[in-house]
């Protein structure tokens, strides 16, 4: 048996009526279900998934909400002396009662004024120690983070604490001293030079200052290198433990009429050193190949630290080449050279230093080939500078089979010599008997 009713759609075309609803007998009782009823039931289901829903993501979104934290406090960029070498320091979070199981980390980003680059470093320290150029402000930031574990998962920051420093600029830029120059001689003594600034009065004079991380503060130089009276320069004397860590020095000065600007700079002393040239250079010869070879300088500079820049020349032919060993073999370009010289200069390599200044060039090592039999014994090296007419090639490469073939090369021509020399020997006769 059926049963018809109408009613319209609560959401959908109005137009369109007619909904059926069915009657069921069950035990001889009728039961009448329309749809609305049956939408009402689907409805109800459908929102106790979305409010079950609602409630999980409501919950975490308000708890995560809750979860604060307060940036650093007295965050400062403290200057304690060293010319350079600036104390970052902060003290925690107010509020952190509610975190006592979790450790705060900071986020610190650091750079002087004009760098394009942040340094970053997370850390759970309350102080950071670094190096910066004083001829430029300094400027830094933190924050404090929350791990995850500490938050469902999530992790908390702060706001950002900022702090900057300056040394006050005082005098013109015109006072401060020019063209600094350091040198770090055979890694044992270390020499600076400048020049007086174009705006400074007569009246001026200047003084050196260093420091570095083994020293408990900055110390004076103690023997100045002086021009008219006035100091130009500073021998420094033996430095303990000082390679290897960035090394500073302000340059400042004093006058009755001015005040100077002072200037500072960092470097680090194993990459300013120049070596000794190497000495005791030999050059000797069988058949066509060469034995370069000359000692390591003197000093404590260790040998894997050098790198050695040679430059060979062979009658009006010139070429450079570098080695870390302290001997080298070549090959002669031809066996009628009647000239081959070389000289070297080394410097601190890249195993041991970023970079470095080359020695000077050693005295040069010649061997003289003019007479009719030459000797495979090393000629006495003298000082001669390069000769600008010399043609640069690329050092002589031993193509497959060539070694068989200047050897034959080299022995033809021996042979040659010897005949002339023997030659000449009948033609002149025996040497003369002293009568008495």
């Amino acid at each position: 048996m059926k049963a018809y009713s109408h009613m319209r759609r609560p959401c959908g075309n109005n137009s369109q009526e007619v909904t059926e609803s069915h009657t069921f007998e069950k035990s001889g009782h009728f039961k009448v279900l329309n749809l609305r009823e049956m939408a009402f039931i689907h409805l109800d289901i459908r929102c106790l998934y979305t409010l079950l829903i609602c409630t999980a993501f409501g919950s975490t979104l308000s708890s995560n909400a809750e979860i604060k934290v307060n940036p650093p406090q007295d965050f400062e960029i403290v200057d304690p002396g060293y010319l350079g070498y600036l104390y970052l320091q902060w003290r925690p979070p107010v509020s952190l009662d509610n975190f006592n199981k979790c450790t705060v980390e900071y986020e610190l980003k650091y750079r002087n004024v004009d760098s394009e680059n942040w340094r970053t470093i997370i850390t759970k320290n309350l102080l950071y120690k670094d190096g910066f150029d004083l001829n430029k402000g300094v400027e830094a930031k933190i924050h404090a983070l929350l791990p995850r574990q500490c938050t469902n998962g999530s992790e908390v920051q702060s706001s950002w604490s900022e702090a900057t420093y300056w040394i006050s600029s005082q005098g013109n830029l015109d006072t401060k001293i020019q063209d600094m120059d350091c040198v770090y001689y055979n890694w044992q003594y270390l020499l600076c030079s400048w020049k007086p600034g174009m705006g400074a009065h007569l009246d001026s004079n200047y003084s050196l200052y260093y420091w570095y991380e083994s020293l408990d503060r900055a110390l004076e130089c103690i023997d100045y290198i002086q021009a008219k009276g006035k100091n130009i320069g500073c021998r420094f004397p033996y430095l303990e433990s000082s390679d290897y860590k960035d090394f500073y020095i302000c340059v400042n000065g004093s006058s009755e009429s001015q005040l100077i600007r002072p200037s500072y700079f960092i470097f680090q002393l194993q990459n300013i050193v120049k070596p000794l040239p190497p000495d005791y250079l030999s050059l000797t010869m069988k058949n066509s190949e060469v034995n370069l070879k000359w000692s390591i300088p003197r000093g404590p500079i260790p040998a894997k630290c050098l790198i050695y820049e040679i430059e060979f020349t062979e009658d009006d032919t010139a070429w450079v080449t570098t080695t870390i060993e302290n001997e080298i073999y070549i090959t002669r370009t031809s066996n009628e050279s009647l000239q081959l010289c070389f000289l070297v200069r080394s410097k601190m390599n890249i195993y041991c230093a970023d970079d470095g200044i080359w020695s000077e060039w050693s005295d040069e090592q010649c061997w003289k080939g003019a007479h009719a039999c030459y000797s495979a014994h090393p000629v006495s090296g003298f000082n001669k500078r390069k000769n600008k007419n010399r043609r640069w090639t690329h050092p002589p490469s031993r193509a497959p089979g060539s070694e068989r073939k200047h050897q034959q090369d080299g022995i033809l021509s021996l042979l040659v010599s010897f005949l002339i020399a023997c030659w000449k020997c009948r033609c002149q006769g025996p040497a003369p008997v002293d009568p008495g």
